[in-house]
C-alpha cells in the first residue's frame, strides 16, 4: 500500500480546501476534523499538500522533475 499523507492536527484549522482536490477520496471531514481514510489509491498525487495554506499536510515523498 502507498504511504498516506500526514496531517498535523496542531496546524490544521479544518478549512477543508484539501478535500475537493483529493482525487482518491482519502480525505474527509469528521466532526469538523480533517481525517484520512486508508485507501490503496492514495499516495501518488499529493495535491492536498500543495493546497494546504498552513502546511499541515505532508506527503511521504517528493516528486522531482529532472531536465533531460
Amino acid at each position: 500500500m502507498a504511504e498516506m499523507p500526514y496531517i498535523d492536527l496542531d496546524k490544521c484549522d479544518s478549512c477543508a480546501l484539501c478535500i475537493p482536490v483529493c482525487r482518491c477520496g482519502a480525505l474527509v471531514l469528521v466532526n469538523n476534523v480533517i481525517t484520512l481514510i486508508e485507501t490503496e489509491k492514495c499516495g501518488w498525487c499529493c495535491e492536498c499538500e500543495e493546497i494546504c495554506p498552513l502546511s499541515a499536510i505532508t506527503c511521504a515523498f517528493e516528486i522531482v522533475f529532472a531536465d533531460e
